[in-house]
């Protein structure tokens, strides 16, 4: 179950991960200016993923938006803590343009690192009652 709920959580991340790096990477920006939208995306798609399951399952929006706030808040801090970081000490991964192999192997690198290591913190969540555990009885 941990495993699943971080790669769902992961997906969501990914999604506005890359999206923020792209922007970034391509308007040339700096690394924290790029690091900043790209973790805000991530929260963004990480939390709508969730949002459609519960709100699927009907809560309504206010008991869905605290649902999803209390499941995914620190798996979602955890990954970008841990994909951002493993970006920015991969030398010149942040800066190898969008057709480079370097910054797309680097950012596939890097969520394969927030997986294996959010995993074990999302299962020791999960064992309390807490996390993705919130959200579980919400998904079909």
């Amino acid at each position: 179950m941990a495993a699943q709920a971080t790669l769902h959580c992961l997906t969501g991340c990914a999604i506005g991960e890359v999206l923020g790096m792209v922007i970034g990477t391509a308007l040339g920006w700096p690394n924290l200016p790029t690091i900043v939208l790209a973790v805000a995306l991530a929260f963004v798609f990480g939390y709508a993923l969730t949002m459609r399951g519960v709100l699927k399952a009907g809560l309504s929006l206010r008991a869905a938006f605290k649902a999803v706030l209390t499941a995914d808040t620190v798996s979602i801090a955890i990954m970008e803590i841990l994909d951002n970081g493993v970006m920015l000490v991969i030398p010149e991964a942040m800066h190898a343009g969008l057709a480079s192999p370097l910054f797309w192997g680097s950012l596939a690198f890097a969520f394969l690192v927030a997986f294996l290591l959010t995993t074990p913190i999302n299962r020791w969540m999960i064992g309390r009652g807490k996390g993705h555990a919130v959200v579980h009885q919400y998904h079909h």
